[in-house]
């Protein structure tokens, strides 16, 4: 596939910034700006666009929509890179309609993808595990992109109608165990790779908050709703809002996107917030209605450290500070300390592995100049010599480490470094 004139110009371009602003970074740019784009987008025999995360052959909402995010601002400099970004809008919309409760997808029908005990199923479909963020990430990758070009060809009926799915999806979702038959069975595997009570999920009450059945990782929530993908559904039913009104002149879906995120919202702050004896009012990441809760952040994206990313909340918000400080601490149980680095790891890749989009994301939403240049330093003596981004590695070593080539962490840090090198 060829690629677009203006990535490779502008990855020799910020090379070159980087050169005299940030000179440990520019090794790493040209290899992490482009690494979406050179291993995997690819063209199929329909002519749209088809993107896989990285070592798995499949295509993830949220991480396709996460690796183009820093192609988005360069759109409208070249044409082919808008008909990329166009095609996987409308691919995102063809795969919700589809089923909007799968979080993967494959590029053409096959029989090779998980064989799970759920209440749909359809050989488009690599996994079916419910995730809030999958369908926010498809309204986010459209309204920058929107808002960015103003091209309005994506407003198509299927796109109309995907947002219509997303926001009875949510709704449906407020009352999980009341209106969803949704569940989700996995057998002859760990236990967070499925659903308990039936495939139900355990219980929860309503909030106002929408139910997950799992989080960005991959791994299923313990208290059902979490209050990261509840922040993202908030910012994402806004965006929707927007493109309703700009898009198709919907007053009435229009009106349902805000008067739900509006609901979603005070969901979270009755909910989703925490006293705690030490730091103040935190956000907590999970919860379930009954009083349970989970204190403790996830190196996935969206995660309660990217609040201000999501656009949320402002990096001084009180509450987000005080979680701030919370989840970057030994009092966050997936926070770790070690001779190569110190960050934020996930319990899907276990004890003592750090992850290279939660150190990313750390310089992406912090306000210190100190903090930011200790997060440059730890991601460019961690890459075990490759000059590109991992899923995690270890605290004291990092060439021990998981997935080689995970484009999402490689995108987002490109990200980083774009700032740096315009700011």
């Amino acid at each position: 596939m060829d690629i677009p004139k203006i990535l490779l110009q502008k990855a020799d371009e910020i090379t070159e910034k980087l050169k005299i602003k940030h000179p440990e970074l520019a090794p790493f740019f040209k290899g992490c700006f482009l690494n979406t784009i050179e291993t995997t987008v690819t063209k199929l025999d329909d002519g749209g666009y088809f993107v896989i995360t990285g070592d798995i052959p499949a295509m993830w909402l949220r991480d396709s929509a996460s690796q183009l995010t820093h192609y988005i601002r360069y759109a409208n400099e070249d044409e082919n890179l808008k008909e990329i970004i166009r095609s996987v809008i409308a691919r995102h919309a063809k795969f919700v309609c589809l089923d909007p409760y799968a979080n993967a997808f494959n590029a053409v029908p096959n029989s090779k993808s998980h064989k799970d005990e759920t209440d749909f199923s359809h050989e488009l479909i690599w996994e079916r595990k419910y995730e809030v963020d999958s369908l926010c990430a498809s309204l986010y990758l459209a309204h920058q992109y929107y808002n960015e070009t103003l091209d309005t060809s994506i407003f198509t009926e299927e796109f109309h109608e995907m947002m219509w799915k997303i926001v009875d999806v949510f709704k449906k979702e407020q009352n999980h165990f009341k209106n969803s038959t949704y569940y989700f069975n996995r057998t002859d595997c760990p236990t967070i790779d499925t659903l308990p009570n039936e495939g139900k999920g355990n219980d929860v009450l309503y909030t106002g908050m929408t139910w997950s059945g799992f989080r960005p990782s991959d791994d299923r929530c313990l208290y059902g709703y979490l209050v990261p993908s509840n922040m993202m559904a908030v910012c994402a039913l806004k965006k929707a809002a927007q493109m309703a009104n700009e898009g198709y002149e919907d007053t009435k879906l229009e009106s349902e996107c805000r008067s739900l995120a509006f609901d979603i919202d005070e969901g979270i702050k009755e909910h989703g917030v925490y006293d705690h004896d030490s730091y103040g009012k935190i956000f907590v990441y999970e919860t379930d209605g009954m009083g349970n809760m989970l204190l403790m952040d996830d190196a996935n994206s969206p995660s309660l450290l990217s609040a201000p990313y999501l656009g949320y909340v402002k990096p001084d918000n009180e509450i987000y500070q005080n979680t701030r400080r919370f989840i970057l601490s030994h009092n966050n149980p997936w926070y770790f300390e070690g001779a190569v680095a110190k960050g934020i790891g996930s319990p899907h890749t276990g004890t003592d592995k750090i992850w290279h989009i939660s150190l990313t994301m750390q310089a992406l939403t912090s306000t210190d100049p100190e903090e930011i240049k200790e997060c440059i330093r730890m991601l460019t003596t961690t890459h075990a010599g490759a000059y590109l981004m991992h899923e995690s590695f270890n605290k004291n070593d990092d060439t021990d480490f998981t997935r080689p080539w995970f484009a999402w962490a490689n995108s987002l840090f490109a990200e980083l470094m774009i700032r740096l090198a315009e700011e």
